[in-house]
């Protein structure tokens, strides 16, 4: 596994449509986060929020997979179950075309 490689989590159903509710991928990482001193929330260093061609997405670094596999199979099977769009991605971000 290279260690650019990445999982992406896409805010569309595998029809196409946007997923709901709208604030799904802060929820998410929410629910992966802790909280440090002063209840302040930490974010997991291997899930983050990003924009995909206004898409909202979840980046999953796919190391994530092997330091953490309860962890991992918790935010797949949560696109699993949503129906969501997934890729698997040797680099990110994603290179410009042109």
């Amino acid at each position: 596994m290279s260690i650019t490689e990445k999982v992406i989590i896409r805010g569309l159903t595998q029809d196409g449509g946007k997923f709901r509710p709208s604030d799904w991928a802060e929820r998410l990482c929410g629910a992966v986060a802790s909280y440090g001193p002063g209840r302040r929330i930490i974010f997991h260093p291997n899930v983050k929020l990003a924009s995909i061609d206004d898409v909202k997405c979840v980046v999953i670094d796919a190391v994530l997979e092997e330091t953490d596999e309860m962890l991992f199979n918790f935010l797949m099977e949560f696109a699993d179950d949503n129906n969501l769009q997934t890729d698997r991605l040797d680099q990110f971000p994603l290179e410009e075309n042109g």
